[in-house]
This record gives structure tokens, sequence and C-alpha cells, in this order.
């Protein structure tokens, strides 16, 4: 059975910050190729969501609810309630996401 794939408003926002970054420091085509390729790793949790693996961020928190996947140095995060995965942030996996993630996932 598949799953629905649907965004929060903090991951919508994720993939519009970095449409404008690259926009803004690469070109329009990289930034459209880029998101896209992210949506459809996102979409494509709805078969077999439960392949990502759980954040060492919050292992130690015993908070094995969240997941993630990737795509190149991108962390795609989510959470799986009931048939329903929830992409939670998409953010670049090269900046420490320690603070951002203690504060956008378990506020």
């Amino acid at each position: 059975m598949k799953y629905d794939v649907q965004f929060t408003k903090d991951a919508e926002n994720d993939i519009f910050g970095l449409y404008e970054y690259i926009k803004s420091n690469d070109s329009i085509d990289m930034a459209e190729k880029l998101i896209d390729r992210l949506i459809q790793k996102c979409s494509d949790l709805d078969i077999f969501p439960n392949r990502g693996h759980i954040l060492p961020e919050l292992e130690y928190l015993q908070r094995k609810d969240y997941l993630e996947i990737h795509y190149k140095s991108y962390r795609i995060i989510y959470r799986i309630i009931e048939k329903v995965v929830f992409v939670n942030c998409i953010l670049d996996g090269r900046r420490d996401l320690n603070e951002l993630l203690h504060k956008r996932l378990l506020r």
C-alpha cells in the first residue's frame, strides 16, 4: 500500500530557500533541477518509507520517530504517522544541524 507524502510548511520554506540560494549563486536552471530532484526523492517515499535511518543528532534522546534519507549533500528529514509521510526538513548536510534540528523537530 502506498503512503501519502506531505510537506510541512518548514519543508516548503526549505525548498524555497534552497531554490533562491542556488538561483542567486549559480543559475535558474541549476536551481530548478535541484528542486525537481529533491521533490522527486521525497515523493519516492510513498513506497517503503521506512528505508530511512534514524537521525544521529536525535538518537541519544531516544527519538526514533524521525528518519532521514539523502540526496547528494542534502538531508531529507521526515516522520511517518499512520499512512502519511510528513517531510519536515530539507537541509544542506554540510551545515552543523544540531541546534536547528532540536529547535525545529522538538519544539
